[in-house]
């Protein structure tokens, strides 16, 4: 046990080795242009001015939204999805799978769970002991279930879900700016410095260069994949294997238009679209997607069955409309007694 014990602490140790060493060359980048280049290089006043203003701006986003995705942690599913007492006692007993998966299935009918195994199977977590919500995955790394889970970035040390996916996009496009700041003002230094003979600041200067446009290339290109996702409204994991819905696979099963589907992750307010806070819409357990709509208020009340809230799935508590749904354009409501009942349509692939 104590063995066992020290090698889980060693490994999250070594875990955060990534972050340190972006966290190093960020504060290196930081020595190099604001000291080497603009203290003791640049002669104009005006220009060293503008230069350091423009850097700090960028600086500032690109580290809020960096250590928003580090510090957001990864949202879980609430109680709602667990086993009732009854049915887990049973689903422990029972060893043929056959009959597992007529409990689950059972349980499953009074919660919003549309996606199944390649199998066609109700999707269960043996070690969380949970009906993961539609994509849901588990993570081996956090030895959690994470709601809406996209990968686990060493990066950051942190599993990119829900709860951080906005963070994560923001922190890639700040730090792909902060990267052609750099670039863009080093450049007319870094070509007099290759005609110059070795000054003070020589190889900072010219490492500095080297250093950004490197990660640029790396940055912009993994930003430029994440934004397709977002456009097509798609995690990691569902771009490599596509979502099986009772009635089979569909890559865009979760598809509702690009403009939608970039509200998902930014929020419907435009003010917040450029700052690392909390906006995305729904609450990661459930989503309307091209072939089944459920109505917001009926997803509330199947997930507070037996008493239990939504809540206790612990989304960000100061998210901006955290528990607004969108509506299919293809749903049609029916008004009885005040409340609104959603009609499932197939608007096909």
């Amino acid at each position: 046990m104590a063995p066992s014990h020290v090698l889980r602490c060693c490994q999250r140790a070594l875990n955060w080795i990534p972050v340190v060493f972006i966290n190093l060359v960020v504060g290196w980048s930081y020595y190099a242009y604001v000291v080497e280049l603009c203290v003791y290089t640049i002669p104009n006043n005006a220009e060293r001015i503008g230069y350091l203003v423009i850097f700090h701006i960028f600086l500032t986003m690109f580290v809020w939204s960096y250590w928003k995705t580090i510090c957001s942690r990864p949202a879980a599913a609430s109680k709602a999805f667990g086993l009732p007492r009854a049915e887990k006692e049973l689903y422990e007993r029972e060893e043929r799978a056959e009959t597992q998966q007529e409990i689950l299935r059972k349980v499953a009918r009074d919660l919003p769970v549309f996606t199944r195994t390649a199998g066609g199977a109700i999707r269960y977590c043996d070690h969380c002991q949970i009906i993961k919500p539609d994509r849901c995955h588990h993570c081996s790394t956090c030895e959690m279930c994470v709601l809406k889970m996209d990968h686990h970035c060493p990066w950051v040390n942190n599993c990119v879900g829900f709860s951080n996916y906005k963070y994560f996009v923001l922190f890639l496009a700040y730090a792909s700016l902060y990267c052609v700041v750099i670039c863009a003002t080093v450049i007319k230094y870094f070509i007099k410095f290759w005609t110059l003979p070795d000054t003070h600041a020589k190889f900072h200067i010219l490492f500095l260069f080297f250093v950004a446009a490197l990660f640029f290339v790396s940055i912009v290109s993994l930003l430029s994949y994440h934004l397709w996702l977002v456009g097509k409204n798609r995690t990691t994991i569902e771009a490599f294997r596509a979502p099986v819905f009772t009635n089979g696979q569909d890559k865009s099963g979760f598809s509702l238009g690009f403009r939608r589907n970039a509200s998902e992750v930014f929020g419907d307010e435009a003010k917040y679209w450029m700052f690392p806070v909390f906006s995305s819409l729904g609450d990661g357990l459930s989503f309307v997607t091209r072939l089944v709509h459920i109505d917001p208020e009926q997803a509330n009340s199947v997930l507070q069955h037996n008493g239990k809230s939504p809540a206790d799935g612990k989304a960000d508590p100061c998210a901006h409309g955290n528990n607004i749904q969108h509506t299919a354009d293809d749903s049609k409501e029916k008004k009885d007694g005040g409340q609104t009942v959603s009609v499932t349509m197939d608007s096909g692939p």
